[in-house]
């Protein structure tokens, strides 16, 4: 008699910033997230999906733990803090190149409390010597006592097999949730709207991410060759951020329009046409309707 198929979501826990997007994509295998060094980069649940040998390993990729100050941080919270209650194991990512903060204990100690396996990672470890790896490591034992904790480089895809290894083992039998050759949940436009604030993160200054958000407002697919075209705004907060999105002559935005097309096509395979704009909408962090309506 063969085993049985064997599923789980798995909440993918961290502070901002300590590459728990960068992981996720790793894992899958392709972009399913979008990555950048600035805080609420990720800002709702992103699902990856891996597929392995008679087991599906659904990936939820949670905002960054952090202390909400408006209506967009709220929401993000609470996807982080209603996951635990939901999955059937957790994934949580700790910065070695860092020493552990309240936030990363908080996180640690949530996640050992919980009646869920667990597989704890010290991501970056490309980036530490020995000596500084070890430092860590004792820091994380403390906290989560005799636990495994796994050395990784997602980045370099240093450990990634050993990670799949235990989140594998942790999934209960189940069915499989989405197609084998589906690696994410996210609609079309989403994904398009996230690979172009990905490049406006890339391509400009720190006043300007956190208030940045993107809308798709229109796609279409042409009936009469390979293309898609593809019409979005880039959303900020004040003329002067529209004005360092735009750049002088254009040049910022057309750098964003060329970075964010070269993405979509190779995440969609087709040619694409993007037409971008940038748009003022004042204190939009602080609309719960604007906020639903974008997440």
């Amino acid at each position: 008699m063969s085993a049985p198929f064997r599923s789980g979501f798995v909440a993918v826990f961290g502070r901002p910033n300590v590459g728990k997007s960068t992981l996720v994509n790793a894992l899958v295998g392709r972009k399913v997230s979008i990555v950048s060094d600035h805080p609420q980069t990720t800002r709702r649940r992103i699902t990856g999906v891996v597929n392995r040998e008679g087991v599906q390993v659904v990936l939820l990729d949670l905002p960054g733990f952090q202390r909400p100050f408006d209506s967009l941080t709220r929401r993000m919270q609470t996807a982080v803090d209603d996951a635990l209650g939901e999955v059937d194991a957790a994934l949580v990512v700790l910065n070695v190149t860092e020493s552990f903060g309240g936030g990363d204990r908080y996180i640690l100690e949530a996640v050992a409390a919980a009646d869920v396996p667990a597989v704890f990672v010290l991501n970056k470890a490309d980036l530490v010597d020995e000596a500084r790896l070890a430092e860590r490591l004792a820091e994380a034992r403390a906290i989560v006592g005799e636990r495994e904790i796994l050395v990784v480089s997602a980045l370099r895809g240093r450990g990634l097999e050993d990670v799949l290894g235990r989140l594998s083992d942790a999934m209960p039998a189940g069915p499989r949730y989405f197609p084998e050759d589906q690696s994410s949940d996210q609609p079309i436009e989403l994904l398009v709207a996230e690979l172009i604030r990905e490049q406006v993160l890339v391509r400009t200054r720190e006043e300007v991410p956190h208030a940045v958000a993107v809308e798709v407002v229109d796609l279409e697919e042409r009936e009469d060759r390979p293309l898609i075209e593809i019409q979005a705004q880039i959303i900020v907060e004040s003329e002067s951020q529209k004005a360092i999105c735009v750049g002088k002559g254009g040049q910022v935005v057309k750098a964003i329009g060329s970075g964010a097309r070269r993405e979509i096509e190779s995440l969609l395979g087709v040619q694409v046409f993007l037409s971008l704009r940038v748009k003022v909408r004042k204190r939009w962090r602080r609309d719960d309707r604007y906020v639903d309506h974008l997440l």
